[in-house]
């Protein structure tokens, strides 16, 4: 009989609960404990899988076998590799890909830390183009690129590109394609299948979803761009710890009923803010009035728990989120307890004072929009 999971025809609830669990061993845990290992043993010539800790750890092989089969269920030829952090995932593809003289597009709207890349690159005598990620923009500044990388749905802004379009004109023109799929997760949209050569994301956001955990992932295809990161994880040792890799391959079997309600309670949220005078920008790519919907439906199946909008003046912004009782005023965002923040207080993000990035976890919808509400009349007095 064959495997459902292997050959790619289970649901993605049935994905999720099952992702990368080794065959059962009689008397054994379903998912086994974490190894806790610096060395292995090893006799005469390491032949074996496992030789040296920075290298290799059988808690991460479940893990990076569980995250493949929902970035590319069904496909051979693709490999995951887990990293200590979501930067740690971004830093391994593009310093191990970018030699001194090449060129790499990146989005100019997109994750906070994407400048300090931008500087270390430059550094290293790599020239970096940026465009925003609306409206394809990034196209324009694609010739002699060695590296797009594309962030859809972007960080904090939440626009989305037809990562299919740019990356048929990336390949054409000789380049490879990363996508940061955090915001997205494997659920949301996999950028594998519509042709990028990297999956990137931060498992520390929804993918793990209860805040406890910082992870990062690369899944690719196989080849010298996938060994090229391997290598790179090898020379920075930027592993995460075997608890870590076992708590999020524990968490991602709740992934769907997370992403599922996470995803109708933010669309929920925002058509509650819609109509509200004190809301200007509202952003998120599940209103059929976003300016990214039309796009998103055709590349993406899920549209996240992520909802951004701007109040008038950063007082005002301030007094919402204290007057938020199921909300944490928190950076980050992905999880089970909804979190939201002033984006500016960091600034490093293009956004307005007043702009709120607002991450929807579990909670009762009806309770969230409530309480949501409410800080908003609350906000005014």
């Amino acid at each position: 009989m064959s495997d459902p999971i292997a050959a790619g025809g289970a649901g993605e609830g049935t994905r999720a609960v099952r992702a990368g669990l080794p065959e059962p061993v009689k008397y054994e845990p379903t998912l086994p404990g974490p190894v806790f290992a610096a060395h292995f043993h090893l006799p005469s010539e390491p032949t074996g899988p496992y030789t040296y800790g920075r290298d290799e750890n059988p808690t991460w092989t479940h893990l990076e076998r569980a995250v493949g089969e929902l970035e590319a269920p069904g496909r051979d030829g693709v490999e995951t590799l887990v990293f200590a952090s979501g930067m740690a995932a971004i830093s391994s593809v593009l310093f191990s890909q970018l030699r001194a003289g090449d060129t790499a597009v990146l989005p100019s709207d997109g994750y906070q830390a994407l400048p300090l890349v931008r500087a270390q690159l430059e550094a290293y005598g790599i020239e970096v183009r940026t465009a925003p990620t609306g409206g394809d923009a990034q196209l324009a500044v694609l010739d002699g690129a060695k590296l797009l990388w594309i962030e859809s749905p972007s960080n904090p802004g939440l626009d989305v590109c037809d990562i299919r379009r740019l990356v048929e004109a990336a390949h054409a023109r000789g380049a490879l394609v990363a996508v940061d799929n955090t915001l997205a997760t494997p659920l949301g949209q996999r950028p594998l299948e519509l042709g990028a050569d990297f999956s990137v994301a931060s498992g520390t956001k929804q993918l793990t979803g209860h805040g406890d955990v910082l992870l990062g992932y690369v899944t690719g295809r196989s080849g010298e761009p996938m060994t090229a990161v391997r290598r790179w994880r090898k020379i920075v040792g930027a592993i995460p710890g075997p608890m870590e890799a076992w708590l999020a391959h524990r968490s991602i079997a709740t992934l769907q009923l997370r992403v599922d309600r996470q995803s109708a309670t933010a669309l929920a949220v925002a058509q509650a803010l819609r109509g509200r005078p004190e809301v200007t920008g509202l952003r998120y790519p599940g209103l059929a009035d976003d300016p990214s919907h039309q796009v998103a439906s055709r590349q993406m199946r899920r549209f996240g728990c992520v909802v951004s909008f701007t109040l008038p003046t950063r007082a005002r912004a301030e007094r919402f989120l204290e007057e938020l009782r199921l909300v944490d005023d928190a950076t980050s965002f992905g999880g089970v307890r909804s979190t939201a923040e002033r984006r500016g207080r960091w600034g490093g993000d293009a956004v307005p004072e007043g702009f709120i990035r607002l991450s929807v976890g579990a909670e009762d919808p009806e309770d969230l929009v409530t309480d949501v509400l409410r800080a908003l009349e609350e906000s005014a007095r």
